[in-house]
């Protein structure tokens, strides 16, 4: 019984854990549609705007990764189980 209830609050807590995943992508959007207004305003700045806005999509894409990293662990190596 103490098995199925960790595995189930593994379950729940890998899917919490992939709800991270909308904010990345959600501000990746935001931030590729405002550098695009920006070059359309700005096109002699292009270059530094795409290399700011790559940057910071890498930053903001870590965060999605370790959010999946966190919810593979819990679904395969679940250290909880162990515990018992």
């Amino acid at each position: 019984m103490e098995r199925a209830i960790i595995l189930a609050a593994s379950a729940i807590g890998a899917g919490i854990a992939m709800i991270a995943g909308l904010g990345p992508g959600i501000g990746q959007g935001f931030a590729a549609g405002k550098a695009c207004e920006a070059v359309g305003r700005q096109p002699e700045a292009s270059s530094d705007i795409t290399r700011t806005m790559l940057f910071g999509c890498a930053v903001a894409e870590s965060t999605g990764i370790y959010s999946l990293v966190v919810a593979l662990i819990l679904l395969f190596v679940n250290p909880l189980v162990n515990m018992l």
